[in-house]
């Protein structure tokens, strides 16, 4: 059975780190009300409109798609929890203020996308991704992340595709995904002036606790 997602824990995380790059003060999860706030708008996470203050940072949710339906193929659509994973990453992502959304080419990450994107009413856009040259998309993904600064960016990748990606917008390197992992949620924060800062998270049904763990796509 799926659990209680914590989408106030996900919009905690993201002021905090927007309060940690601007200065300003940050809200705790434990004041928050049960109906969480709404998170900056694009506009007020854009330049700052005053004479020496720090505009808000991007800040990049990165995540591998949703558990995928077997015996469909290369590319195959989400299974009936990948889908429900789908819901929870919206939900968990709903007050967020996310501006822009970022998949591959492949339909597991459309899928996994499409509940936030459309919660959001943002079009996704798509950087293709080549299985014999990942650095270079995880490049391509951080390319495409900075166009949109100050903004609250989806990133749908893929279990070998996260690590580079999170490395390639500047923070640490996150550990290895297992097959069996996909409640896994990397929040980085990429202040103005440089300087990224990783949070590591989690989302929807959690990872079964004895699954052992073999590299995926």
């Amino acid at each position: 059975m799926e659990q209680p997602v914590r989408p106030a824990y996900v919009l905690a995380t993201l002021l905090t780190l927007t309060a940690c790059a601007t200065g300003s003060p940050a809200r705790s999860s434990s004041s928050m009300p049960s109906s969480a706030p709404t998170a900056p708008t694009a506009a007020s996470r854009g330049a700052a409109s005053t004479p020496g203050a720090v505009a808000a940072p991007t800040t990049v949710i990165v995540v591998r798609h949703a558990e995928k339906a077997t015996g469909q193929g290369d590319d195959p659509h989400l299974s009936e929890a990948g889908s429900a994973r789908a819901g929870a990453l919206a939900r968990a992502l709903g007050a967020a203020g996310v501006t822009a959304v970022i998949t591959t080419q492949f339909v597991r990450t459309a899928e996994t996308a499409l509940p936030t994107a459309r919660a959001a009413g943002v079009v996704p856009e798509v950087v293709a991704v080549k299985w014999d040259s990942i650095p270079s998309n995880a490049t391509d993904i951080a390319a495409a992340v900075r166009r949109h600064a100050g903004g609250v960016v989806l990133v749908v990748g893929h279990s070998n595709t996260v690590p580079d990606i999170v490395a390639a917008l500047g923070a640490e390197r996150p550990g290895e995904i297992c097959d069996v992992e996909y409640d896994r949620m990397e929040i980085v924060s990429l202040p103005q002036g440089g300087g990224a800062r990783l949070i590591e998270s989690r989302y929807g049904a959690p990872t079964p606790a004895e699954a052992g763990c073999a590299s995926m796509r």
